[in-house]
Order: C-alpha cells, then sequence, then structure tokens
C-alpha cells in the first residue's frame, strides 16, 4: 500500500495499527484485541457483506445475547490465563535453547586461572594486535558471592579489586596440580 502512495502514510498509518491490533500473535495465540475485549473485532467489511458471525440469528433474543456476551466476559480471564502460560511456555523453549549452548564456568578456591586482559581491547603498543588477551597466572584467593572472585599472583601479592568470573578462564595443568600439592 505504501509502495503505490509513499507520501500519503500518514493516511495509511491507523489502517496498518487497527491490522495489527486485531490480528492473531503467535506468542500468545489471540489478538490483543480479544485479550482486552473478550471477543474478535468485527472488521467494517464484515458488516457491509454480512458475514455469519455478525447477522442476528433468527431465534436469538436480547436475553440469550446478553447472557452469551456475560458468558465471554467470564471466558476473557481464562483466556488471558492461557495466553500468558502459553507465552511463558514459549519464554522457557527459548531460554532452554539459548542454555545448551552456555558453558557453565565454576571455580573454587586456589584454582589457576587466566584473567582478561582488562579493559578489554587493550593493546601493548610492543606488539600491536598481536599483544595478548589473557594474563596468567592468578590463583583465587577469595570467593565473593556467585561471580566475583579475589585474585593473587603466584608471588602472593593480591590484587586491589574483585574481577567477576566472565573475565577469568580456568587453568588445567598436571604441572599446576604437582606444584600446588607441593610435589
Amino acid at each position: 500500500m505504501i509502495e503505490e502512495k509513499p507520501r500519503a502514510w500518514h493516511d495509511l498509518l491507523p489502517e496498518a495499527l487497527w491490522v495489527y491490533r486485531v490480528s492473531k500473535r503467535s506468542a500468545t495465540g489471540t489478538s490483543p484485541y480479544a485479550l482486552t475485549y473478550g471477543h474478535d473485532a468485527i472488521v467494517p467489511m464484515e458488516l457491509k457483506v454480512r458475514f455469519l458471525r455478525v447477522t442476528e440469528r433468527p431465534g436469538q433474543e436480547e436475553k440469550d445475547y446478553a447472557q452469551a456476551m456475560a458468558q465471554e466476559l467470564e471466558d476473557l480471564e481464562q483466556s488471558r490465563l492461557n495466553a500468558y502460560n502459553l507465552m511463558h511456555a514459549q519464554k522457557q523453549i527459548a531460554v532452554r535453547s539459548y542454555n545448551k549452548k552456555v558453558k557453565q564456568r565454576t571455580f573454587a578456591k586456589d584454582d589457576l586461572v587466566w584473567r582478561a586482559v582488562l579493559p578489554i581491547g587493550t593493546k601493548d603498543p610492543r606488539f600491536g594486535k598481536f599483544s595478548h588477551n589473557w594474563e596468567w597466572p592468578f590463583i583465587i584467593e577469595r570467593i565473593l558471592g556467585r561471580v566475583a572472585f579475589q585474585l593473587r599472583d603466584r608471588d602472593g601479592e593480591w590484587h586491589n579489586f574483585p574481577i567477576n568470573g566472565q573475565c577469568l578462564k580456568k587453568y588445567t595443568s598436571s604441572l599446576w596440580e604437582t606444584a600446588k600439592n607441593g610435589l
């Protein structure tokens, strides 16, 4: 529609927004309009063509119609709950899919670790782009919460600031285990 009349986009915007509000979402399985008002919107074309859901049924009285509308409002809360549950389930599927690729890092006291060169992207002018991204060896001296660690180097010098576990990488080596055990 906009390609035909590119300068009249502001006239077509209300129609586009109306379509957006009344179309069903995959996350909830229903339209935002139906979640708000309890039933689907009636498009003006349905009134002109006299669709089945718009036409009056011959044996239906006002009392029956009012009762049907009241029942629809009672069912509205259940449909909102169903939409919420569906959306929550879809988010859980996305979380599981994402977490399949995440590698959990666990550190313990006295683990030998590599530390990222901070701030990230800092380059040694002598080596340029070939400068190191990780520094080592550091030993975890204290665990501060779930992801913060206090480090010391092999000489026993403590580092002033704690560091986040995202900036650490575990170093495993049989030589380190031998040195740690004092053999």
